[in-house]
């Protein structure tokens, strides 16, 4: 397994820039006339259309790929508001965008100006993937601390034992679910030397309490099992994730890296 950020492609070289509140991971010639989202057809031929070009943009996308020497596959196409623009889900990296002949990749966000706030092209397009993969989590899988009383908002945090940021979000565990809000971890091992720690809190026999003590700084005794960890890990990657907290509503949307609780609450209810 290689916990190194495929952040992706550029000489695969290219550094990853960490925010504050969070801790760090450890030439097709052939022409074609594209649908483009700014003038949309309608109808049945339009959406034939519509698929024709995403799969022709996919099979153009995995042969640039494997010239390079680039281990990408394509999981997902969409068309953006921008023409001739598509974002790109890839298995175990995050997204891209895409020209729709397939010659050009963009990494990075993509802004829309003109409204009194930015827009990033992407959000809804990544917040919708995310949304479908953590639906398809087992909560068994997971470590759960519900809320206290009536359970009024229910939130995804990617966590790591060895990160001080995760440290300080769980400090306030009893606070977050004073409001409602049920935490739901997924284990996201910064490097491959914190894989033992994780594996070892999902091998116990009451996950919870093992996570209690790995996370204020107690050394739990090796432990193997069958365990989730690296598929959580995968996960992590397909969703973005490059840092430990990361913080996910249900619909998906980021929420972003160690919150306060009252901060928590605030992005939740807005």
């Amino acid at each position: 397994m290689t916990f190194t950020r495929s952040k992706l492609f550029i000489a695969s070289a290219i550094a990853t820039t960490m925010a504050l509140s969070a801790c760090s991971n450890a030439n097709d010639e052939n022409k074609q006339t594209p649908l483009t989202a700014s003038t949309p057809a309608t109808g049945e031929a339009s959406n034939l259309s519509e698929r024709n070009a995403q799969q022709r943009l996919v099979t153009t996308l995995a042969e640039h790929f494997k010239k390079v020497g680039i281990p990408a596959k394509v999981l997902d196409v969409k068309a953006t508001e921008v023409p001739n623009l598509y974002w790109v889900s890839l298995e175990g990296m995050p997204s891209v965008y895409a020209t729709s002949d397939g010659k050009y990749i963009i990494q990075g966000d993509i802004v829309r100006l003109g409204d009194k706030q930015l827009h990033n092209v992407g959000d809804n397009l990544q917040a919708e993937a995310n949304k479908k993969l953590l639906s398809q989590l087992n909560k068994k899988d997971l470590i759960v601390y519900k809320a206290k009383g009536k359970t009024k908002h229910v939130v995804y945090v990617f966590t790591d034992v060895s990160c001080p940021y995760c440290h300080k979000l769980h400090e306030h565990m009893s606070e977050i679910n004073a409001k409602g809000i049920e935490v739901r971890y997924i284990a996201w091992p910064r490097g491959e030397q914190f894989m033992p720690a994780m594996e070892s809190v999902w091998c116990s026999s009451d996950r919870q309490a093992a996570f209690d003590r790995a996370i204020a700084n107690e050394q739990l005794p090796p432990a193997t099992c069958k365990n989730p960890v690296q598929d959580q890990y995968k996960l992590g990657l397909n969703m973005g994730v490059n840092g430990t907290p990361a913080i996910y509503n249900e619909d998906g949307v980021y929420l972003g890296g160690y919150l306060t609780p009252e901060e928590l609450d605030t992005r939740l209810n807005n």
